[in-house]
């Protein structure tokens, strides 16, 4: 399983440290000092791509309006049918259903 790869210390460290933030303000300059923009907006393009996903944008739409390679999407497609079920989880929590 892929998330046993990912446990660790360190790993675990930095999702408390990521649990602890308050707002946006500290995710932004928690974020600024931890990962470099490209970073950064290479994970804010991935959730955008599978919000639009999961309301049935086309791969020609979500390319179109986000930017992302067919590589990306596809990635992230994988991540839907194969994956742990995280970007279903959040998607839902923030309100983002099928359709919407």
């Amino acid at each position: 399983m892929a998330l046993e790869k990912l446990r660790g210390p360190q790993t675990d460290a930095l999702f408390e440290a990521i649990l602890e933030l308050r707002d946006l303000d500290e995710c932004y300059r928690f974020f600024d000092d931890l990962a470099t923009i490209s970073e950064i907006q290479s994970l804010s393009q991935r959730l955008n791509v599978a919000r639009m996903l999961k309301k049935g944008y086309t791969y020609e739409n979500i390319k179109n309006e986000t930017g992302a390679s067919t590589a990306t999407i596809s990635r992230v497609r994988r991540c839907f049918d194969y994956g742990s079920g995280g970007y279903n989880e959040i998607l839902s929590r923030m309100g983002e259903e099928e359709g919407d």
